[in-house]
């Protein structure tokens, strides 16, 4: 009689033999979405980053607890982590969350071969390390001052120079592994779209221990719970995605807002799995033309057509007609976002609040014409504002003026008043007889040279020389969250739809975080402590109004325009709808057969 084993082995010469002799089952293709980014990423790490380019994979990679409706607008809350929309207590101060069940971080040597379940304790463990002083984190302002118990243990944190990351903060209360209650210690109605903001991704404690540097900075080694994970890497270059395998299944059921471009949507995704796309290619090209022929060329499925590149594919607000023949796609909203100008506050030349530097910061603004800017910069593709919360969010307000108009003849009578004289030579000094130089900063791409030019304009019309350093973009991130940046044009992209994701820009405490200008001033930080504790409304708006003339007065910062988002995808790129504050939305999305290149070639425009 042969032994169990013997017998066992010979089943699978059997099957193995079986195999062999049929026909080999085709394996599906793998679909490849192709993508572009216009400047280099500064790195993976949820609690780092804060550029736009990288948040594209910290979405793809990291999950939060919350995100957004795919297709419902205006933009709409919806779990993600979470097993459900987070209950929350009667006065916002209490909010309880349960997560999913059998969420996977992707396999990783840092796990030493265990199958690493989520659970609440990760995004606790999360949210501490945006307080570790080692880190500095640009995110703190998230949970600052509104978590009870948090602020002893950041205080503790700053005497030591080292968090503890095991003492118990009362306002993180853990019920279980898969229950988190969060105590505030204010009302918070907005908790739920901070904690769909990729900095309040769930990271793995082993994976900082594993791969953390002498900061505990992860960026380089991202382990997440998302629907992709890294597959390559070459730093400014290109980035490779891979589906992970382990995410929970999912089935793409969005109902949208009934829109045609909604049905036309829902009829080619419903009932597909989530994700379709089984690997994102994203190259990493700032030169305008490049990209224009890549997408043209075929080489590019998705594409972001910035202003400088709109002539080519657009003409008022619309596809070429033939492009449209093509079938080549477009997508296009106005983005939730402001571009303005800042004067840094800590400048020795600008900052200040004396009479003459408010006068100078003033003067500049309003002999600045927005209009040429958007005209020369960006082909036209942005609307001028004069509001910090732009279009889109909650709080705009389309009827606010502000003071702070196109008037260079009162600009320049303004710096004669306060003693900013011209020389024989035309150009003005100090009022004190030094020479009057400022450093206007751009980056080093097409747009940022014109950017350029067009200041230099301004401030050759009042008489100051302008000098401009160019840099690259992950440079000019750090040396801005230094206050080291004179003056430039800053854009700031909606992380949450509500105003108070703006006003924070100019908030004290946010120095060195997000508030770029360095701008500290106390009136207006009183008002925003206490916009903290109203719900969005007309009593938050009115104060809001009065934070937005502070700005004007004090001559902080001028107010510049939103840009429109113009999306192009290719014919078989399906299910594409560009979200206002998701950053992407690869896996919403499928891939059908690519079209046969022309023999003929195509005109790159």
């Amino acid at each position: 009689m042969k032994s169990p084993v013997v017998r066992w082995l010979m089943y699978l010469g059997v099957l193995c033999g079986s195999a062999a002799a049929a026909p080999a089952l085709a394996a599906e293709p793998l679909k490849t979405l192709r993508y572009i980014i216009p400047a280099a990423e500064t790195g993976f790490d949820p609690a780092v980053a804060r550029d736009l380019y990288s948040g594209h994979v910290l979405q793809a990679v990291f999950e939060t607890l919350y995100t957004y409706d795919y297709l419902a607008r205006p933009a709409t809350l919806a779990p993600l982590a979470a097993a459900a929309l987070p209950q929350v207590s009667a006065d916002g101060k209490t909010y309880t969350i349960r997560l999913k069940r059998g969420i996977l971080f992707t396999p990783d040597p840092a796990f030493k071969g265990r199958r690493r379940e989520l659970t609440v304790a990760d995004f606790v463990y999360s949210w501490k390390r945006l307080f570790d002083p080692k880190l500095a984190s640009p995110h703190a302002w998230l949970f600052e001052g509104k978590v009870v118990g948090l602020d002893k243990l950041v205080a503790d944190a700053r005497k030591t120079g080292r968090l503890d990351y095991d003492a118990k903060v009362d306002g993180f209360e853990v019920v279980d592994p898969y229950t988190l209650r969060i105590h505030l210690t204010q009302t918070d109605f907005n908790l739920g779209m901070i904690l769909a903001h990729e900095p309040t991704s769930a990271v793995a404690r082993e994976v900082v221990v594993a791969y953390g540097d002498a900061r505990g900075d992860v960026s380089s080694n991202p382990v997440g719970t998302g629907h992709y994970k890294l597959g390559q890497w070459v730093r400014g270059n290109r980035i490779v995605l891979e589906r992970n395998t382990d995410h929970l299944p999912e089935t793409w059921d969005f109902k949208g807002n009934g829109t045609p471009d909604d049905q036309r949507i829902i009829a080619q995704m419903k009932g597909k799995s989530i994700p379709q796309i089984g690997r994102v290619e994203i190259s990493v090209m700032v030169e305008d033309q490049s990209r224009w022929l890549s997408f043209q060329s075929g080489g590019t499925d998705l594409f972001w057509l910035d202003g400088p590149l709109a002539p080519k594919a657009l003409q008022d607000g619309k596809l070429h007609p033939e492009l449209a023949a093509k079938g080549v796609q477009l997508s296009r909203l106005m983005d939730p976002e402001v571009t303005y100008y800042y004067w840094n506050m800590k400048d020795p030349l600008l900052g200040g609040m004396s009479k003459e530097k408010i006068a100078l910061r003033r003067a500049i603004a309003i002999a600045h014409n927005i209009d040429e800017e958007i005209a020369i910069v960006w082909n036209g593709q942005a609307e001028r504002l004069d509001y910090p919360i732009p279009p889109g969010v909650v709080g705009h307000d389309p009827a606010y003026k502000s003071l702070l108009q196109y008037d260079p003849a009162l600009a320049n009578r303004l710096l004669d008043r306060f003693g900013y004289k011209k020389g024989k030579d035309g150009w003005r000094t100090l009022p004190d007889g030094k020479p009057l130089v400022i450093r206007y900063v751009s980056r080093n791409e097409a747009s940022g040279v014109l950017q350029a030019e067009v200041w230099r304009k301004t401030y050759t019309s009042l008489g100051i020389r302008m000098e401009n350093d160019r840099m690259i973009f992950s440079d000019l991130l750090k040396a801005e969250q230094l206050c080291k940046v004179q003056s430039r044009n800053y854009q700031w992209v909606a992380d949450y739809p509500d105003g108070d994701n703006f006003m924070q820009l100019y908030y004290g405490p946010n120095i060195h975080q997000n508030n770029a200008g360095c701008f500290a001033d106390p009136e207006f930080d009183r008002m925003y402590a206490q916009t903290q504790k109203m719900p969005a409304g007309a009593e938050r708006d009115a104060l809001y109004h009065k934070m937005a003339r502070r700005i004007e007065v004090t001559g902080a910062s001028r107010m510049g325009y939103a840009r429109y988002r113009n999306m192009l995808a290719q014919p078989n790129v399906l299910g594409y709808k560009k979200h206002p504050i998701m950053k992407q939305e690869w896996q919403y999305i499928d891939l059908g057969a690519r079209p046969v290149p022309s023999s003929k070639g195509s005109d790159p425009g």
